[in-house]
């Protein structure tokens, strides 16, 4: 049988790669961003009684109404917007669902879709299988800024979309005010649709603000912003998200979810609507919490050869190893973790070109004190 692939790019994604290597060599494993530590147990208590309570079947294809309630609540809390939860809030299996979603639901074979890389990997995949093509546009080599000028060129008549995320994944780069007023002239200018991808948008650091697309409400009005609660309640392998859209979006975007998943695991929505309604100190202490985590990490990280490099938010570390090798980052992340048994991510993967001469990797230190502690014990050997 002759087939022809519709992803002939695409392998194996390099998170499920590094991990299996990992584990093969018995490394610690700080690349793939998942914490093992445990999820809040109010939130497993609510788990166990929403399934005891019988919500074990079928929700609601958009989600049970108590938590697109509780997202629009938190939303305005959060960021001063007015969402309304039956129109404009749809839950998914994962925020990858919801950017697929969102892509499918406005993007047509011929658009084009400009994309800042380093960019996380399910972009683009769902770009090309909806007939279209990404445009990459470079982001600062080194501070992950980005060029307004370079997006501003970048644009065609093709141009359909624009996705962003901030936090960054994976420099952990945050946007300015200035940032969302470039973006948001961009968007008038154009008449451009965005995706706001906005996973990490509570680990913020050293009292700095989330610039959520939800506050500006002419940026607000053309997007489509995606959350996860696997990263805020620590529970990745739950794959459950959730995307705000205006209602004209968000009838859109419905229409292919309903024909992806359908609807999402259904005592998870119950437990998440009572912990964003009874349990809010938990977001809200979430920056501070790994805060502490990424101070200790490079406090540790400065006595290895490996260069730490600013960390804004989110869970991720990048390091300059520079001073240790001269091999391409995929094959020290190998080296790494066969030779010196401590598994990390490297950057190449999320670029259509790398940077020449680029020597970052990127830890995970979503991990327990001990974990970090066993890495660090085996990168001061290097």
């Amino acid at each position: 049988m002759s087939l022809q692939s519709k992803l002939p790019n695409v392998g194996t994604t390099i998170f499920t790669v590094m991990s299996q290597l990992a584990a093969e060599h018995g490394a610690v494993n700080l690349g793939q961003g998942f914490p093992d530590f445990p999820v809040p147990e109010r939130l497993v208590d609510e788990l166990d009684r929403a399934m005891r309570a019988g919500h074990n079947q079928y929700a609601p294809m958009t989600g049970v109404p108590v938590l697109r309630q509780a997202i629009a609540d938190k939303a305005q809390a959060c960021y001063g917007c007015q969402i309304d939860a039956d129109s404009e809030v749809t839950v998914t299996s994962g925020a990858t669902e919801a950017i697929f979603n969102a892509i499918h639901a406005v993007v047509r074979a011929g658009d084009e879709v400009i994309v800042l890389d380093p960019a996380y990997d399910c972009y683009e995949p769902a770009i090309d299988l909806a007939g279209a093509r990404a445009v990459h546009v470079p982001l600062d080599p080194r501070t992950f800024a980005v060029d307004w000028e370079r997006v501003r060129a970048a644009v065609s008549p093709r141009t359909r979309l624009l996705i962003i995320n901030s936090p960054h994944n994976p420099s952990g780069a945050m946007f300015s005010p200035q940032d969302m007023q470039a973006l948001a002239e961009l968007l008038e200018r154009h008449d451009l649709l965005l995706i706001s991808d906005e996973v990490y948008e509570h680990i913020v650091f050293d009292g700095r603000q989330h610039e959520s697309a939800l506050r500006y409400p002419e940026i607000a009005a053309r997007a489509f912003v995606v959350s996860s609660f696997g990263k805020t309640y620590h529970c990745t392998g739950w794959k459950v998200g959730y995307a705000i859209a205006p209602a004209a979006l968000s009838a859109e975007f419905r229409k292919v979810h309903q024909y992806n998943t359908f609807t999402t695991f259904s005592p998870a929505q119950f437990a998440f609507a009572a912990m964003i309604r009874e349990q809010p100190q938990h977001y809200q202490q979430l920056g501070a919490f790994y805060q502490a985590k990424r101070d200790r990490f490079r406090q540790q990280l400065s006595q290895t050869r490996l260069q730490p490099l600013p960390v804004p938010g989110g869970y991720f570390q990048l390091v300059d190893y520079s001073a240790v090798s001269d091999l391409p980052d995929a094959e020290f992340a190998r080296w790494l973790t066969v030779e010196h048994g401590v598994a990390a991510i490297p950057l190449s993967p999320f670029y259509q070109s790398p940077p020449a001469q680029q020597r970052l990797a990127r830890l995970c230190f979503a991990k327990n004190e001990t974990t970090l502690d066993a890495a660090i014990e085996r990168l001061e050997k290097l």
